[in-house]
């Protein structure tokens, strides 16, 4: 039998995620519904949009990154992390984001194995996918795709996830002014 450090972290994880998947999941606060999510992109996409984002990313940069969340979840991811993260460290954080109904991560890493981000991608041509996308998950009615951290998800809980995904990403987003 194993014992050591590794052992005893990964016990410890898996031990957290369960004492946390026993709490009822909280509201999600910047979009408590999926409608409200996709009604904060549809104003993105509009001419005219006055949004930018704060963070290493641009706007369309980080539009995509969700977007390719989304798709992702439905055709499989292109790398998942290894089988004892998702069952300890994975299973534990999804539990705990969910538990808060926030959702905190890098806001400047990309999935593992994504393709690269095209920083000269207009905004509205980066909502119009993320919009595609999330319409693509709302009519699908198979199986979805393991997350690549989180492991195996029904389609409410990923529901949650990309909400809370969208709205950890939206708080880097702030109106300009015009000048």
């Amino acid at each position: 039998m194993r014992s050591g450090p590794d052992v005893r972290r990964r016990a410890l994880l898996g031990g957290a995620a369960l004492l946390v998947a026993g709490c009822a999941p909280a509201r999600i606060e910047r979009f408590a519904t999926w409608a409200e999510a996709r009604n904060a992109v549809v104003a993105l996409a509009q001419p005219g949009s006055r949004w930018r984002s704060s963070g290493g990313w641009s706007l369309g940069q980080t539009l995509q990154h969700l977007a390719q969340g989304i798709e992702y979840s439905l055709a499989g991811y292109p790398q998942s992390k290894p089988a004892w993260f998702v069952a300890t460290a994975g299973a534990a954080a999804h539990a705990l984001f969910d538990a808060r109904g926030a959702m905190s991560h890098a806001l400047d890493e990309p999935i593992p194995g994504a393709a690269t981000l095209d920083a000269a991608l207009p905004v509205d041509t980066a909502a119009l996918r993320l919009l595609r996308a999330m319409d693509a998950f709302d009519a699908h009615a198979g199986a979805l795709a393991p997350h690549f951290a989180y492991g195996a998800l029904d389609k409410p809980a990923y529901r949650r996830a990309h909400q809370m995904h969208l709205a950890n990403h939206w708080s880097l987003f702030e109106e300009t002014r015009n000048a």
